[in-house]
């Protein structure tokens, strides 16, 4: 159904070709996670959230895949935290960026960033790289799902604490990420919404989780996660 969905997008404009092929990326690993949210990836999804509820400027920026496989979710973690919520497009044109801010409208959201770009994330020399002052340029804490690793990159660059969602661990943007987060977006999403709304409030489990978080580690526990999982079949014999 969710592939269904994401052809049906790719013949709106809304989804372009290459995103089907990442996203059948992102599928592999899932299935070597055994199509669950794992240990380490929900520890990260609550960091996640303590990170997004302590920042000063929180933005959830949105791409032609995350819009298609979850636009509900990432509006109403927007509307959690509270977040600005930005749309930013490595294949952009006028049309597909109109299209998919009318689309998230459309599920709801009351105020969507990107159509009339002011700035550009330096270091990023194509069409990714425009953004809005209110939005991605001034932000302190970022969400970046489905994300491609130089943008990544370029943000931590800047400064920000980058949170990304990415299935596959050893990607960029993954190695990259402030907070590395291996998990399918619907369910990421949806964890962090309710660790948000769990850890508010709470200054000093925030305080804790943000210090105590080790990016290197928790991808290190990702992959030996995958490793189990895969071997399993052979240890039941």
């Amino acid at each position: 159904m969710t592939r269904e969905h994401l052809v049906d997008m790719v013949g709106k404009g809304l989804v372009t070709p290459t995103g089907l092929i990442s996203h059948g990326r992102g599928e592999a690993y899932d299935y070597l996670m055994g199509e669950r949210t794992i240990p380490p990836s929900e520890e990260a999804e609550r960091v996640a959230a303590a990170f997004l509820l302590d920042a000063e400027r929180p933005v959830v920026c949105v791409n032609g895949n995350a819009a298609a496989l979850d636009p509900e979710g990432l509006i109403a973690l927007a509307e959690a935290v509270p977040a600005k919520l930005e749309v930013n497009l490595f294949h952009r044109t006028p049309e597909r960026m109109e299209g998919l801010i009318s689309y998230l409208e459309s599920k709801g959201a009351k105020e969507v960033l990107g159509r009339e770009p002011d700035r550009r994330i330096e270091g990023l020399n194509h069409d990714r790289a425009l953004c809005t002052s209110e939005g991605i340029f001034d932000s302190d804490v970022i969400l970046v799902p489905i994300e491609d690793g130089d943008r990544a990159e370029a943000l931590v660059k800047m400064g920000k604490v980058v949170i990304s969602i990415d299935l596959n661990p050893l990607s960029r943007t993954s190695r990259t990420a402030t907070v590395p987060i291996s998990d399918e977006i619907t369910r990421a999403v949806a964890n962090i919404r309710r660790y948000v709304d769990e850890l508010r409030g709470d200054e000093q489990a925030i305080k804790a989780l943000k210090e105590g978080f080790d990016a290197k580690e928790s991808r290190k526990r990702t992959i030996q996660a995958i490793c189990d999982s895969l071997m399993a079949e052979f240890e039941e014999e």
